[in-house]
């Protein structure tokens, strides 16, 4: 894995605010709202949003807002600032207009760029034309006395063209002649992407493009950036939104663009490791949680059933039915259920390899057992997995994530403390290192 060039390891929400609202006595509500979230429902990344949130007639008055409510809050804003500027790869007239902008923000003598740590590019290109990106910040940079490479750039992909760039980073990236180390996150942008793609869906609805998540997600991996999902539009289905994040999790995308601080709370919480470990049993193709009572984990459903017989079991998965002896069975039952573990059971598991390491051992066994009771019989499962040191690191990435979130954002501590306990905290804050 390429490492970050970033603070920021992980950023789990991405979250915009129109800029300007018309007709409103005070235009810069929405973003004046947004920069005093704390907790759980302020993001990672906020995105004062110039671009698509806010009325072409309102974004030099959006500008002026950035400018004011950045100025007046930043400093206290617990996530990063990244406003998303205008631009367009076919268009020199909006790109000119987008680099006005942004050194705009940049030389007031507010100070607000004191508090803003990158802007947002939308509908980039080529790879030609994320370098006149890049060109547009190291000249504000010179302009306005700030560090070459200090401002961060976030691209949205919208086309073709953009996802096919993110092939050719790795050749362009480090040359003299620009300055894309600078690159921070890479944001799928579906709707605009359907619309290059001349794709169509016989709901109208926007296809799911997985191919697009998986090469954001690996695009962002090879070259040191964080690779974020676009938005989920329906805010009301918190399922659906949980779902898109588990697949995308999936594929090392673990964020989320968030249209509400609702869907910044389901989001921020998302990645993180469950508060408890729970049993899943597979009924035709479905996880269903089980239930936990006094030790047993308890399936109460009609679709699969198990029965004590004479000679053995009979076990009923769906329509399928099967006489098993004790042996075959357990094998069944393993195949049937799965654990997710909690973040309590990786910092155990975590610990003891570290031990076993530390005393020259490179692998070792860990058990997994559980009495299940299904249709009223109850049946012991058990099972050892090899942990070696690829397995280690691998679960390593659910703990760098919440160290990073834990040292990146105090604000949310409390909630951290009061949702795992203030030991298991300290115990997640000190393996791996």
């Amino acid at each position: 894995m390429t490492e970050r060039r970033h603070e920021r390891e992980f950023v789990r929400t991405f979250f915009t605010s129109p800029t300007a609202i018309e007709g409103e006595e005070d235009s810069a509500k929405m973003i004046r709202r947004a920069a005093q979230l704390r907790g759980m429902q302020a993001p990672d990344v906020w995105v004062p949003d110039n671009e698509d949130a806010t009325a072409p007639s309102m974004r030099d008055e959006g500008v002026e807002n950035i400018i004011e409510v950045v100025s007046e809050h930043g400093a206290e804003f617990p996530g990063e600032i990244h406003p998303r500027m205008v631009w367009h790869r076919d268009s020199p007239a909006t790109r000119y207009q987008g680099f006005q902008h942004m050194l705009e923000i940049a030389s007031s003598d507010t100070g607000a760029i004191e508090h803003i740590d990158g802007f947002v590019i939308p509908e980039v290109g080529d790879i030609d034309d994320w370098k006149k990106a890049d060109e547009f910040f190291t000249i504000i940079e010179n302009e306005c006395g700030l560090e070459e490479g200090s401002l961060a750039m976030s691209v949205i992909i919208e086309s073709g063209e953009s996802e096919l760039a993110m092939g050719k980073l790795r050749d362009e990236m480090g040359k003299a002649t620009n300055n894309l180390e600078r690159l921070f996150l890479f944001v799928d942008g579906e709707v605009d992407y359907t619309k290059d793609m001349r794709a169509m869906t016989p709901t109208g609805e926007l296809p799911s493009w997985p191919e697009l998540r998986h090469n954001t997600s690996r695009g962002a991996s090879a070259n040191g950036c964080i690779a974020i999902d676009g938005p989920y539009d329906d805010i009301r289905d918190v399922e659906g939104y949980h779902e898109r994040m588990t697949e995308n999790q999936a594929k090392g995308m673990l964020g989320i663009w968030s249209l509400t601080p609702g869907q910044v709370v389901e989001a921020n919480q998302s990645p993180l490791p469950p508060k408890t470990g729970s049993w899943l049993l597979d009924v035709d193709g479905e996880q269903v949680e089980l239930d936990s009572e006094d030790g047993v984990e308890v399936y109460d459903g009609d679709r699969v059933s198990l029965e004590e017989t004479d000679g053995g079991y009979e076990l009923r998965v769906g329509n399928d039915t099967r006489t098993l002896d004790e042996d075959e069975l357990h094998e069944e039952l393993l195949k049937l259920t799965s654990y997710v573990p909690s973040m309590d059971d990786i910092v155990d598991s975590m610990e003891e390899f570290e031990a076993a390491k530390e005393a020259g051992r490179g692998a070792i066994a860990m058990e997994r057992s559980a009495t299940l009771r299904i249709g009223g019989t109850e049946f012991d499962i058990s099972t050892d997995r090899m942990w070696d040191e690829a397995t280690y690191q691998a679960a390593m990435t659910p703990i760098s994530l919440f160290q990073d979130v834990y040292e990146n954002r105090p604000d949310q501590h409390d909630e951290l403390n009061e949702r795992y306990g203030a030991g298991v905290v300290e115990r997640a804050m000190e393996v791996g290192l």
